[in-house]
């Protein structure tokens, strides 16, 4: 890791606009040295890149995501995360949990969604290693096949079940790091909350479990100075 903030990629949908600011503002308020923020968002993408959001990308961000080590032009470290995350803990810990000798560190969930339908009556997908791309840690040197050709083009399932690497290439994070919200037994030891199925933001998801944990967050975060 470089003495530069750290990177931290997050996904950018207008309909969740308050988790992401609800999540960045977690992170900052945990973490022990700089970071900085890049929204992932589809307006904001290179003219260039001229994929439109398909059928089912439950998100604007679902494919642009990859984009993350073309965005740091292939140098360096940066976190990939999505919006519907709050953080309990250091993200610099995170960091620190990568393994050095691979391309992307994530957490291999291995998990059937309980659930057919999530936020905004989307329908649930299941599929091979569902949700590992939600955190990714990038070592963005050995990510150089993700560039704004291939990530425009590929299969949507070749880029979510990091079909681009070799399978000795993945490292892996504690789940602590991931921890989805509705899906897993409660827990203490939870460091990031993942509102995978959707947040008390909706309304349909204002009773969810970590709901009182997440509009405190939103308190802080919307505190007058």
């Amino acid at each position: 890791m470089s003495n530069q903030p750290l990177r931290i990629f997050v996904g950018y949908d207008p309909v969740e606009a308050i988790a992401y600011h609800v999540c960045c503002n977690s992170i900052l308020e945990h973490a022990s040295q700089p970071v900085s923020f890049t929204p992932i968002g589809l307006k904001n993408l290179p003219r260039s890149y001229q994929r439109p959001r398909g059928p089912k990308d439950s998100t604007e961000f679902a494919i642009s995501r990859f984009l993350t080590p073309w965005f740091c032009d292939f140098q360096g470290w940066a976190l990939f995360i999505d919006c519907d995350m709050l953080f309990l803990g250091d993200v610099v810990e995170l960091f620190g949990d990568a393994d050095p000798e691979k391309a992307v560190s994530i957490v291999k969930h291995d998990y059937v969604p309980k659930a057919t339908r999530k936020f905004l009556n989307q329908t649930q997908t299941t599929y091979e290693k569902k949700n590992w791309s939600s955190v990714m840690l990038f070592n963005n040197s050995d990510c150089g096949k993700l560039t704004l050709d291939y990530v425009a083009g590929a299969p949507g399932l070749d880029l979510h079940q990091f079909k681009w690497l070799d399978d000795d290439q993945i490292g892996e994070l504690h789940p602590k790091w991931n921890f989805l919200v509705g899906e897993y037994p409660k827990s203490s030891c939870a460091l990031n909350l993942h509102y995978t199925l959707g947040g008390p933001y909706f309304e349909e998801f204002a009773d969810c479990e970590y709901a009182e944990e997440w509009m405190a967050a939103l308190a802080k975060a919307s505190a007058p100075m």
